[in-house]
């Protein structure tokens, strides 16, 4: 990724670097790299630390199960061992600038101390912290001999000559000593033999970053997967978010509807009942004005009944019930204020929720063409891929749709990703726009 020095000088690199340089010249001096060395540097004694405790805990509480007291020793361990997943998950944070969840807490069900003790032995988070105190250790060792012996043997050649005088002065020999048998020996001396030297240097100071950034990458699965919440929890908690958006979604079309019946067919229906009352008293009186009544209530009913229809088409049409996707879809695209060329291929109708919200996507999609896009034509396209029903809206405007500042576009999103399903938007300036949807398949 190409930083602009703004962002260089955000991420405190130790010198300004122009972002117009190639990645791999910018690399040793960015700010990533020296924060990376410095996770490096901090996790070797920290990681013996670590090893030292968990081992110790374990130990002795293994040691001790024959008696009661093995089992608050290994309680305390593995508490500790939480407190150190704390510590390694904000070193993460703050020079590998790697954002890890805390994992679920060790709750046990009362407050008891023997209760806390049990949950915390049952906790599969307790012990993926133990196993990193003590996988981490051999890892930081060899870590941390790698990134030294790189960073000092390729700077220590890159500024050879200016400290080769040390070796006449105080060794008695012409430089770098390449080989020697006792009786004759070659050293880097001579101008061609230097250049060499600080050429592998360079070479070596542009490697090191690459290197050093593929040994953390490691790091940062080990603290992703061992001290993060687990797949399950995560997805209980994803799961919980997408109920939470079922949930305000469900509320604000009942509110959409309640207020859309109210304002309109009620309404509507409202003033036709008071026509009608009054007709129905000017009738023997005043036929002819009493006809004209019932000839407006007539009119005010046929308009009922299409704000009605239209209201029953956008939550669930009869023609999406009775002949499925491709004639529902026809019907949308036959209201768009734009040619929409429809093709559907489903081998199957899926289940009636995906169905639903398949046909509620591609409407919405066609009502941002009719009402921002400035398109000339539109093309809906439908197929089933595997397990995923693939949904993609096109058209020939002048694009630049912005999921994040379109509230239908952002509230689609947020319709999918309740179910497993995605949206992707490619929307340039100047278009053309196609919007892709993936819902799952379900039979």
């Amino acid at each position: 990724m190409v930083e602009s020095p703004s962002s260089s000088a955000r991420n405190g690199s130790p010198m300004a670097v122009s972002s117009s340089l190639p990645a791999g010249v910018r690399a040793p001096f960015e700010g990533r790299t020296w924060r990376a060395v410095g996770y490096v540097l901090t996790g070797f004694p920290l990681s013996i630390a670590f090893f030292v405790l968990a081992v110790t805990f374990l130990s002795t509480g293994a040691g001790l199960l024959v008696t009661f007291l093995g089992i608050p020793v290994l309680a305390a361990g593995l508490a500790a061992c939480r407190g150190i997943g704390v510590l390694e998950r904000t070193r993460a944070r703050t020079l590998l600038d790697l954002h890890v969840r805390a994992p679920e807490p060790a709750r046990g069900r009362t407050n008891s101390p023997m209760a806390w003790m049990v949950a915390t032995l049952k906790s599969g988070a307790s012990w993926r912290h133990l196993l990193y105190c003590l996988l981490h250790f051999p890892w930081a060792v060899f870590t941390f001999v790698m990134t030294v012996t790189l960073w000092s043997v390729s700077w220590s050649l890159v500024t050879y000559p200016l400290w080769k005088w040390v070796f006449p002065v105080y060794l008695g020999q012409d430089g770098i000593q390449l080989f020697g048998d006792g009786t004759h020996g070659v050293y880097v001396d001579n101008p061609f033999e230097v250049g060499v030297t600080v050429a592998v240097g360079l070479g070596l100071v542009f490697l090191s970053p690459w290197v050093l950034r593929g040994l953390v990458a490691v790091d940062g699965v080990m603290v992703s997967t061992l001290l993060g919440p687990s797949l399950l929890a995560s997805r209980v908690t994803e799961l919980e978010s997408d109920r939470g958006v079922v949930v305000d979604t469900a509320a604000a079309d009942l509110r959409r509807i309640e207020r859309e019946l109210h304002d309109g067919a009620q309404a509507r229906l409202t003033s036709l009942a008071m026509d009608l009352g009054l007709a129905k008293d000017r009738i023997v009186d005043d036929p002819l004005t009493a006809a004209a009544m019932v000839d407006e209530a007539h009119g005010e009913v046929k308009l009922a009944l299409q704000e009605l229809r239209d209201l029953a088409r956008g939550i669930h049409p009869a023609v999406l019930t009775d002949r499925g996707l491709d004639a529902a879809l026809s019907a949308v695209a036959a209201r768009c204020a734009v040619p929409v060329t429809v093709d559907v291929d489903l081998p199957a109708r899926p289940a009636a929720a995906i169905e639903g919200l398949a046909y509620f996507t591609v409407s919405e999609l066609l009502q941002n063409v009719s009402r921002h896009a400035r398109a000339k034509r539109a093309w809906v396209d439908v197929w089933r891929t595997d397990d995923r029903l693939m949904l993609q809206v096109r058209d020939d405007g002048v694009g630049g749709a912005v999921p994040a500042g379109e509230r239908g576009l952002a509230g689609l999103m947020e319709r999918l990703d309740a179910v497993d399903g995605v949206l992707a938007v490619d929307s340039p300036a100047g278009g053309p726009t196609t919007v892709t949807a993936e819902l799952p398949w379900r039979d």
